[in-house]
């Protein structure tokens, strides 16, 4: 009988090095692979400060695990498709006053849809990634994503795009794992990867600035920030900005101005080219609507249900009440006010540890 084929997705870190010996060790026959999504020309940055994909250090590693666990390893060019899918949208947001989740793009439009035509093109049955999360079929036969047992790890927020054919093409192994257990087994076979440390959230942001990428991006193609007013909520103008793309609800950080009492960013006025600040107490909100909805848990029902809801990566999730009102969009019903419901991010719905789906909260 001919060995299941599989394609990890690779990036020079310890999650996918170990996702790739397990694989390994249990019978696949595992091709490795890591995808080049950026370039440092095009991107700007330390590159002194990095440790992530897409380096030479980040390939060498690579190579040498799958040298290490006799498994071919490849590098695959996606940077256009990156630039066109992931980059583009990540800048448009923030110039459209909204506050984008790279990672998510990332997911669906790069990693299942991209890589995964790539992993069908050369004979693979599966890809694999080193995310946190499980993957499993439910009786109904509707592939489900569960939460991670580690907790401190558990990615299943940034995998609400994938659809069902991609699920059932997916093999995610460290689901079942504490991040301890992933670095011992490194160590204990030896692997290079082993003491890696973590990789930062926006891989193509190289220094963390992400001020400074959107400025030197946006200079490329002639466009420069404009800058406006800041403005309290109360309508007096207490300063000046220098671009709305730089600001985001709930920064109190950088905002260059001084007022008696603390102030946030309540909202991001494009239109009137305008920065709303105001009290902390006026962060909360009770309600949202989300847009681009993907049902992964269960299928689209008309009737409202109740449901974890998380609004952000590292926010817990609290007690709502979601209300379909398109097959892609819906009202979501917070059971106690939430602090800086925030426009462009990812919100997701769980029951229990199962996630129902997703959107973009609008």
């Amino acid at each position: 009988m001919r060995k299941k084929k599989v394609l990890v997705g690779m990036s020079g870190g310890v999650d996918s090095s170990v996702t790739a010996l397990l694989l390994k060790e249990h019978g696949y026959d595992v091709i490795g692979a890591q995808m080049k999504l950026w370039d440092y020309a095009d991107v700007g940055g330390d590159t002194h400060k990095d440790g992530r994909c897409c380096t030479t250090e980040s390939v060498t590693d690579c190579r040498f695990v799958c040298d290490a666990i006799g498994a071919p390893f490849y590098v695959l060019d996606m940077t256009k498709q990156f630039r066109e899918t992931v980059i583009e949208n990540f800048v448009s947001e923030y110039r459209a006053g909204r506050t984008p989740n790279p990672c998510v793009a990332c997911n669906s439009e790069i990693r299942w849809k991209t890589f995964l035509h790539k992993a069908t093109e050369i004979g693979c049955d599966y890809i694999a990634t080193g995310h946190y999360a499980i993957v499993r079929q439910g009786v109904n036969g509707r592939w489900l994503i569960r939460k991670g047992i580690d907790r401190s790890r558990d990615q299943s927020y940034v995998l609400w795009g994938l659809s069902q054919e991609a699920l059932s093409k997916t093999l995610m192994p460290l689901g079942e794992m504490h991040k301890s257990e992933v670095r011992e087994i490194a160590k204990r076979h030896n692997l290079r990867t082993a003491d890696r440390p973590e990789s930062r959230e926006i891989c193509f942001v190289a220094d963390d600035d992400y001020r400074r990428f959107l400025r030197e991006w946006e200079a490329k193609s002639g466009r420069n920030p404009e800058p406006g007013e800041i403005v309290h909520t109360d309508g007096r103008v207490l300063g000046r900005h220098n671009g709305t793309a730089f600001y985001t609800i709930g920064q109190r950080k950088g905002l260059g101005i001084a007022h008696p009492t603390p102030l946030y960013v309540q909202a991001v006025d494009v239109e009137n080219n305008r920065v709303i600040v105001g009290d902390n107490d006026t962060l909360f909100r009770s309600e949202l609507d989300a847009a681009q909805v993907n049902w992964v848990g269960r299928a689209l029902s008309d009737e409202p249900f109740e449901a974890n809801v998380k609004i952000r990566y590292r926010h817990e999730a609290a007690p709502a009440t979601i209300t379909p009102l398109t097959e892609s969009t819906v009202h979501v019903t917070f059971k106690d006010r939430q602090r800086a419901i925030t426009p462009g991010q990812s919100v997701v719905f769980y029951e229990g540890d199962v996630l129902i789906g997703g959107g973009v909260i609008m």
